[in-house]
């Protein structure tokens, strides 16, 4: 390319200006030559020659080569930041890449335990504050859905033993109450019995450890690794599966999307949607069954 020049100027003004690390100019330098060479083997000269379909015609050519999304991501996002530089300095008028995005990645989806092993992994035997402690985070991770950080900021006082509810501090300070469950309450109610035995006396938090503080999410991911492995589980279990399992147990059971949104506090029901593996057609098919409008079988 007659102008491949200006990528080393590019890659000075990273080092010097911006003072980006080694490895990040690295990477920079060699996503832009990815372009260059492309640019070459099109009979592109000039970065000004550059419009916004030969951009999209080079994102092709890199997905059709195995590329991942998220490394056409980012090679789009180092092309999108030189041409902001060339335009800086006045080599060229627009910017190609602007209007141009790499296709979404699929999201990599947390699996779930079914109903018999979850009931496995929540059996859990012996006593004492250690074990009363654990029993009650377990039990209600799963009949919550709570978030691991929202488990360990949990206060006393945020547990309503008469309601059956847990008042919930979830992402964005966003506030949220959620129904919790029968065996998670006689669980809480066990650990109220013996979390004397581990709190300090001015502590707040709801679940502490051996120490007397507020537990860490560190300590709780260790504990649920812990009964896994106690209770004969061959897979990987960790805090989110709970999370994770709950929605997808409501959702079989009561097909409400709206519904399972409110409890996970998700701001967003595409979320819900891409979390509990639900499917357009499992979404048609609710739409069928329950649209004013929808049309109905035997109709005309």
């Amino acid at each position: 390319m007659n102008d491949a020049g200006w990528i080393d100027r590019f890659i000075r003004h990273l080092e010097y200006e911006r003072r980006l690390s080694p490895l990040t100019c690295k990477n920079y330098r060699r996503d832009l030559e990815n372009l260059a060479a492309w640019c070459e083997a099109s009979g592109i000269g000039e970065w000004g020659d550059l419009d916004s379909e030969h951009v999209r015609a080079y994102s092709a050519s890199c997905f059709r080569k195995g590329l991942s999304a998220r490394s056409l991501q980012r090679r789009l996002s180092a092309s999108r930041t030189f041409f902001r530089y060339l335009i800086r300095e006045k080599e060229v008028s627009r910017n190609p890449v602007s209007s141009v995005s790499a296709p979404k990645g699929k999201k990599r989806l947390p699996g779930n335990l079914d109903a018999d092993r979850m009931a496995r992994l929540l059996d859990i035997q012996g006593d004492g504050a250690l074990v009363d402690r654990d029993r009650a985070i377990l039990e209600l991770l799963y009949s919550s859905g709570l978030r691991l950080a929202e488990l360990v900021d949990l206060n006393l006082g945020d547990v309503d033993m008469h309601d059956a509810t847990v008042r919930v501090t979830g992402k964005g300070n966003k506030d949220r109450i959620v129904p919790v469950g029968r065996h998670a309450l006689k669980a809480l109610r066990q650990w109220g019995i013996t979390r004397g035995d581990l709190a300090n006396a001015d502590e707040t938090a709801l679940f502490v450890s051996n120490r007397g503080t507020r537990i860490s999410s560190r300590s709780v991911q260790a504990r649920v690794k812990h009964w896994a492995k106690q209770q004969g589980l061959d897979t990987n279990v960790y805090p989110h599966l709970f999370r994770h399992s709950f929605a997808t147990h409501v959702l079989e059971s009561s097909h409400d999307l709206r519904g399972v949104q409110e409890l996970l506090g998700h701001a967003n029901i595409s979320t819900t949607q891409v979390y509990t593996h639900l499917d357009f057609q499992h979404l048609a098919q609710i739409y069928d069954q329950t649209h004013p409008r929808a049309r109905k079988k035997g109709d005309g």
